[in-house]
């Protein structure tokens, strides 16, 4: 069963209080532990894919105006507390194999070592069914 684990971080100072304060050796710990973690994915065979994006000021929500042009308005949710952070498809045998890994993304090392202890959505990604030849 596939899974997409999604990331969220604290939108309101981000940049403020968040990953932007971090001194460097910190922020260095957090990105090897990700690349440890989608290594470990990857040998276990459960690595599909795995994305970090970037903050919410670049992102845009485009919609189909009357004509079929794109409408194009800022972010995805201006007075979201949250935003999507990154991202990761596994490819696991159990839901409760997608939890474990889950817990583990979140308590991927913050600003001291301290674990982030962010929170990590799990959704089941949907197969739809074939179309028959």
């Amino acid at each position: 069963m596939k899974y997409m684990l999604m990331m969220h971080a604290p939108g309101e100072g981000w940049e403020k209080a968040g990953i932007g304060t971090w001194p460097q050796e910190d922020l260095m710990a957090h990105i090897q532990f990700m690349h440890r973690f989608n290594r470990e994915l990857n040998e276990a065979g459960e690595w599909v894919d795995a994305q970090g994006l970037a903050s919410p000021e670049y992102s845009k929500t485009v919609r189909a105006g009357s004509t079929g042009a794109p409408e194009v308005t800022d972010g995805p949710f201006p007075e979201a507390k949250e935003f999507l952070a990154g991202f990761w498809i596994i490819d696991v045998e159990t839901t409760e194999r997608a939890y474990e890994l889950a817990a583990r993304a979140s308590a991927a090392p913050g600003k001291g070592g301290v674990p982030l202890n962010m929170p990590i959505e799990v959704r089941q990604v949907m197969s739809a069914p074939l179309p028959e030849v």
